[in-house]
């Protein structure tokens, strides 16, 4: 498992010396330790960031043999891939910014960049950014399962809440009659379960909070304690 403060870093650049370079100035980073992953064409990038998930960024050169920076990100967008990308680029070209901005594309550098701050702190920027949107999509899912949860649950409240005070009463009644040692056992244990349902489903009622927890294997229950 990596530590919190790695990052693991995809770079698609076809240029040997230039790719040493950034492993260099990326190397010398002090608040994080980022783990470099050279591909020097769009088809090996491509198949890593498919293959590999513990990918934090992509770092994307444009120029490349083969696919171009925007045809390798299209790609990984058909695959499903959305791990952030930041484009490399010799200079500022702002019909090619709006292009990669359209495609999602997190940030827009120029290679000249890699040796100042700016490089290190916009992969840590960008990581961070990441890791908000999934804590937010997280809890968007969460609130709209609770919603569903406690819908499902209204509804079944409502058609066992009778039956459940009736079997209370007919157990009451049965204990009250005299009942035999033996059998008053076992009209208590009915109440007490049926109690012990009726404050779950109380509880059910009244979350406020999905806690959703894993059983076993692909099962997951309800925490309501």
């Amino acid at each position: 498992m990596k530590s919190a403060n790695h990052i693991t870093v995809l770079l698609v650049e076809d240029n040997f010396d230039f790719a040493k370079l950034v492993k260099i100035y990326l190397g010398r980073f002090d608040d994080a330790e980022i783990e470099i992953i050279w591909k020097e064409n769009g088809t090996d990038g491509i198949d890593e960031a498919v293959n590999n998930r513990a990918i934090d960024v992509i770092l994307m050169d444009y120029f490349l043999p083969g696919m171009n920076g925007l045809e390798i990100t299209r790609a990984l967008k058909e695959k499903n891939v959305d791990t952030p990308v930041v484009f490399l680029t010799v200079n500022k070209d702002m019909n090619l910014a709006v292009e990669v901005m359209k495609l999602g594309v997190q940030d827009y550098l120029v290679k000249e960049e890699i040796s100042t701050p700016i490089l290190p702190k916009t992969i840590l920027s960008v990581v961070e950014k990441r890791k908000f949107q999934k804590e937010v999509a997280e809890l968007e899912i969460r609130q709209k399962r609770l919603e569903a949860m406690q819908e499902m649950i209204v509804g079944i409240t409502s058609e066992i809440s009778s039956p459940l005070g009736k079997m209370k009463e007919i157990a009451d009644a049965l204990i009250k009659n005299g009942s035999t040692v033996k059998s008053a056992k076992y009209l208590w244990i009915i109440r007490e379960n049926v109690e012990r349902i009726e404050s779950k489903m109380e509880k059910l009622v009244n979350l406020k909070e999905d806690k959703t927890v894993q059983y076993i294997k692909d099962i997951k229950m309800i925490d309501l304690s």
